[in-house]
C-alpha cells in the first residue's frame, strides 16, 4: 500500500458475535445470540475477526469484517426524527468516528490502534437489510442505503482496540462526508 493520507479517527465499538441474529421474518424478532462489544479484537489475515460469525467462512473471506461510520447513524437518526441509534443492532463489526468510508471501496488501507497496524481491503458496500426497520426505527432500511458501511477483508493479522486510532488511506478522504449517503449505482432513468 502506498498510502499518503492519515486521518485521526476513533474506534467506538468492536462487535463480535458467534452466530447470526437476523434471519427469517423480522416480525418474529431477532435470534438471541451472545454479542460482545469488545475492548479489543484480533483480526486474522484472510479470515476475519476471531470469534465472529464470519471468521474463516469461505463465502465471506473477502467481506468478513464490516466497518461503519457513526456519523451515518447520526445523520439517519436526524432524518428520521428519532433519538440516537444504538450502533450494535446494525451488526457492523467496527464502528468508527471520523471515517469517510465510501472512497475506500476497492482500496487497501490500514487502521493503526495502540501501536498495532492492521491492513485491510474494502471490497464492497455493506448494504442494509430490511431488519433495520425493526431494529433501529421505521424507515431505517431506506435511510441506511448508501451509508451502511463497507465489507472488508483483513490483509494482515493484528489487533484493533477501542479508542483513538489512525486511518491510513491511499486516497484522499473527507471526514465531513462520513454521514452523507453515497450513490451506489447510477440511475438507469434519463
Amino acid at each position: 500500500m502506498t498510502a499518503s493520507y492519515r486521518y485521526d479517527v476513533e474506534i467506538l465499538h468492536l462487535l463480535v458475535s458467534p452466530a447470526h441474529a437476523y434471519f427469517g421474518r423480522a416480525r418474529d424478532g431477532a435470534a438471541q445470540v451472545p454479542t460482545t462489544d469488545a475492548e479489543q479484537v484480533e483480526l486474522v489475515a484472510g479470515k476475519g475477526i476471531v470469534g465472529d460469525r464470519f471468521f474463516g467462512k469461505a463465502a465471506h473471506m473477502d467481506a468478513a469484517v464490516t466497518l461503519l461510520s457513526i456519523e451515518a447513524l447520526e445523520a439517519m437518526a436526524e432524518e428520521l426524527g428519532t433519538g440516537p441509534f444504538d450502533p450494535l443492532p446494525t451488526r457492523r463489526n467496527v464502528v468508527l468516528r471520523g471515517a469517510h468510508l465510501a472512497p475506500l471501496l476497492g482500496e487497501e488501507f490500514a487502521l493503526e490502534s495502540r501501536g498495532d497496524v492492521v491492513r485491510i481491503r474494502a471490497g464492497r458496500p455493506a448494504h442494509p437489510c430490511a431488519w433495520m426497520d425493526r431494529m433501529l426505527a421505521p424507515g431505517a432500511h431506506a435511510a441506511m442505503r448508501g451509508r451502511g458501511g463497507v465489507r472488508c477483508q483483513p490483509l494482515s493479522t493484528g489487533l484493533l482496540s477501542r479508542g483513538p486510532a489512525v486511518l491510513v488511506s491511499p486516497v484522499p478522504l473527507d471526514p465531513g462526508q462520513a454521514g452523507v449517503p453515497t450513490l451506489l449505482r447510477p440511475s438507469r432513468l434519463p
